[in-house]
């Protein structure tokens, strides 16, 4: 596997999707190796869970900061020549993690004369609402429908990336395969069960897509209806500038936390007091944080968008509001505070979706099927 992010590297739900994925495909009897950056927290060459993982020197030759397909197409041949370390090991198929390592991807199926398989998190078009703005969001596009092409096979993470990928790159619907993402329950179950405060949990990429501003607006409509309630919104990205100043604007910037990056133990400890977990996205291909929240037994708010919907339509584990909608929100917030009984409902049907649905083990073996069917 050819991965941009792999644990302790997180920016966003790539590292999380592959390392759960490389794991369990490695528990089932898989050799995996995964070529992905270095970071000065892991050695840059270890196995790790039954997963070889390499990580490439990120020392690249002087690129403008403000041209990201070309820096990113620089390190790829870092990431290529990762395998001189291999010794003779061969894989029999090659797996891309998005765009960031499309030529690392096709460049190694073509050395290792095995097909390339790629998975397609998001595209830019649809961060985007569906248009492409002229500059950087074209040239993404461009190196996306390269990717596709060059691919035997295409994963993609929901029903509605499936038809998006299929649409925007013009792909035979055989091609592209629906394997969801998966969560890992054992991580974010929580020890215990305690009393729950009026405190509002969101984390990811702070981008403008992910909505975090929604709920922003929704915590200013509820300040006045709700005593004492507040939120914590974790995470780093580009948006955090646009988004500090809406708490600013709304009012809400002393019960509105933006705490940028949370260690694991102690979003695990914000997520077992939480009155709820909120995933506000405008857009959003699967939206692995919301299994992330049901997994760690925290009652889910999410938007009726994309992948996300098709998680919890139908099955009782999430409330669901209408993207962008910050009073819907706020109703959804004002239910679940107001009502713990529908809370423990969520909580209880949530733990069946996710045992019945998305294991890491169920994920391995639907991928390793794709895998087989390239090689075929």
């Amino acid at each position: 596997m050819v991965s941009w992010e792999y644990p302790p590297l997180v920016v966003g739900g790539i590292a999380t999707h592959v390392e759960g994925l490389a794991t369990a495909l490695a528990r089932a009897g898989h050799e995996v190796v995964v070529c992905t950056l270095h970071h000065h927290q892991a050695p840059d060459d270890a196995v790790v869970d039954g997963v070889r993982v390499l990580r490439a020197d990120t020392a690249l030759p002087w690129l403008p900061d403000d041209d990201l397909v070309a820096r990113m197409a620089s390190a790829n041949h870092q990431l290529v020549q990762l395998t001189a370390r291999l010794d003779g090991w061969r894989p029999d198929v090659v797996h891309a993690h998005d765009w960031l390592t499309a030529w690392a991807g096709d460049t190694l199926h073509t050395l290792f004369a095995v097909p390339l398989v790629a998975t397609v998190h998001a595209t830019e078009r649809g961060r985007h609402g569906g248009h492409l703005p002229p500059g950087l969001p074209g040239t993404i596009n461009s190196v996306e429908w390269w990717l596709t092409y060059q691919a035997h096979q295409i994963i993609a993470c929901s029903r509605f990336m499936v038809r998006e990928v299929i649409g925007d790159f013009e792909l035979p619907a055989e091609k592209v395969h629906l394997v969801p993402n998966g969560v890992d329950v054992a991580r974010w179950r929580a020890d215990g069960n305690g009393p729950r405060e009026p405190l509002v949990v969101a984390w990811g990429r702070i981008q403008y897509e992910k909505g975090f501003h929604v709920l922003a607006r929704a915590i200013g409509e509820l300040r006045q209806r709700v005593p004492g309630i507040r939120a914590v919104i974790a995470g780093r990205g580009s948006y955090l500038p646009e988004l500090q100043t809406a708490v600013d604007i709304e009012g809400v910037s002393d019960i509105v936390q933006l705490a940028g990056f949370v260690p694991d133990p102690d979003l695990h400890a914000l997520l077992q007091r939480a009155a709820c977990v909120v995933i506000p996205s405008l857009y959003e291909p699967f939206g692995i944080v919301a299994l992330e929240g049901m997994a760690a037994g925290a009652p889910t708010v999410v938007a009726r968008t994309g992948g996300l919907a098709e998680i919890v339509e139908g099955t009782d584990a999430a409330l669901l509001f209408e993207p962008g909608n910050h009073h819907d929100l706020a109703r959804c917030v004002e239910r679940l505070i107001a009502d713990p009984a529908l809370g423990e409902s969520l909580r209880r049907h949530s733990a069946e979706l996710l045992a019945r649905t998305y294991t890491w083990d169920a994920i391995a073996t639907a991928t390793a099927n794709v895998y087989s069917r390239a090689v075929g």
